[in-house]
């Protein structure tokens, strides 16, 4: 099955025998693995191309931590962060830009700043409006499923769709067609590692909601558990062993750190997938 994902500004990325790649970006002093690495609008621009050129297709950038324990921060301060880069990034051009933020306002923003997706964690679900801005701006939307501040079903199967199901509604009402959106299973977010584990094993389940879907385990803390590996810049290798078993189960965009260990490890898979010729 071919999809062609509908951004904004007039843009749209396929998606179809090949993986997209989505390179972090965070402007954050806090995140949990790549917080307080860029320090002014230049070695982030540098960073968002570097990883460009090693095979990332879109970049998402963030302002907010979204670590378990985070500060909270006010909208002028996630703004101030990250609409320079988003601004500099539009003026080189070719780069298709995601904003991860959950707050209307900056998502309006930063889709006015130049971003084409508005990447939310919160499935649509935390703040009124985002839905709005993203239904009037035709941009790409991610719908990140979790379980925090919510009873999880203890199904992770079930979860997703309890989650999914109320988030689509909320899409719908607000005007936002099923082109623009792409799911995400929320890998790490308020989930043990039992749960991500099985949802890695169950992610075939996942296609059921007939949209593409972004797998985000990268340097999760799962994967430090599973692989022994305690600092976070160590777990690149068992990141990309996650997103092989993803790929192969159908997930389509891929949100990591390190681009070309995952670049590498997703052309096999997606040679594999080629020769069984199963679509996305």
């Amino acid at each position: 099955m071919k999809y062609k994902w509908q951004l904004g500004h007039g843009q749209t990325i396929d998606i179809s025998e090949k993986a997209i790649i989505m390179g972090i970006l965070n402007m954050t002093p806090d995140s949990f693995s790549d917080g307080n690495t860029y320090h002014s609008v230049k070695e982030a621009v540098a960073a968002a191309c570097k990883m460009t050129s090693q095979g990332a297709h879109i970049i998402d950038i963030g302002g907010e931590s979204t670590r378990p324990g985070a500060e909270s921060i006010d909208a002028a301060t996630e703004q101030a962060r990250i609409l320079p880069v988003i601004k500099e990034l539009d003026r080189i051009g070719g780069i298709l830009i995601s904003v991860d933020t959950y707050r209307a306002e900056t998502a309006l923003l930063a889709v006015e700043a130049g971003a084409h997706i508005i990447n939310d964690i919160w499935g649509l679900q935390k703040k009124h409006g985002i839905t709005d801005i993203a239904a009037q701006t035709g941009t790409g939307v991610v719908i990140m499923h979790t379980g925090r501040d919510r009873k999880k079903n203890m199904d992770v199967i079930v979860d997703q769709q309890q989650f999914f199901a109320k988030s689509l509604v909320i899409a719908e009402k607000a005007g936002i067609q099923s082109e623009q959106i792409v799911l995400d299973p929320g890998f790490g977010f308020a989930k043990t590692t039992d749960e991500n584990i099985a949802l890695m094993h169950r992610a075939t389940e996942l296609l059921q909601f007939g949209f593409p879907l972004l797998a985000g385990t990268s340097r999760k803390t799962f994967i430090g558990k599973i692989a022994a590996k305690q600092e976070v810049k160590d777990r690149d290798v068992a990141t990309s062993a996650t997103s092989v078993i993803l790929r192969m189960a159908g997930c389509s965009i891929f949100r990591v750190h390190n681009i070309m260990v995952n670049r590498d490890a997703l052309a096999i898979a997606d040679a594999v997938r080629m020769q069984k010729n199963d679509g996305f």
